[in-house]
C-alpha cells in the first residue's frame, strides 16, 4: 500500500489561512490522482478537492470553491491544499489520498494518510 503523510494542520481563527501538505515516500505522487478529504466528529468523510494525474485539472466541493486551492509540486513530490477564508465549519481531520479514478468520493481512493487536524475557532 502506498504511504502518504499529511502535515500543516493546526488552530486558526476564522478568516485565517492554512496550507496542508501531502508527501509520499517510495512512489511519485504525479502518477496518481490525489484527493483531499475531511471528516468532522460524528460526520461522514467528505471530498474536498482532487487533482488529476493526467493533466493536473482540479475539482472542488461546492463548500470550498473560491477558498481552497489544490496544487502539485512535482519537483518535491508534494501536493498542497491552500485553505483561505477558513470558517468554523471547516474544522475536521483532513486526509490526502491517492487513487486511479478521479472523483470526489472516498471510495475511489485506496491509499490514505493518517490525517492532520484543522481547527477553526476564535
Amino acid at each position: 500500500q502506498l504511504q502518504l503523510v499529511e502535515s500543516g494542520g493546526g488552530l486558526v481563527q476564522p478568516g485565517g489561512s492554512l496550507r496542508l501538505s501531502c508527501a509520499a515516500s517510495k512512489f511519485t505522487l504525479d502518477y496518481y490522482n490525489i484527493g483531499w478529504f475531511r471528516q468532522a466528529p460524528g460526520k461522514e468523510r467528505e471530498g474536498v478537492a482532487y487533482i488529476t494525474s493526467r493533466d493536473g485539472s482540479t475539482h472542488y466541493a461546492d463548500s470550498v470553491k473560491e477558498r481552497f486551492t489544490i496544487s502539485r509540486d512535482n519537483a518535491n513530490n508534494l501536493v498542497y491544499l491552500q485553505m483561505n477564508s477558513l470558517k468554523p465549519e471547516d474544522t475536521a481531520v483532513y486526509y490526502c489520498a491517492a487513487g486511479l479514478i478521479a472523483a470526489l468520493s472516498p471510495s475511489y481512493f485506496g491509499s490514505w494518510g493518517q490525517g492532520t487536524q484543522v481547527t477553526v475557532s476564535s
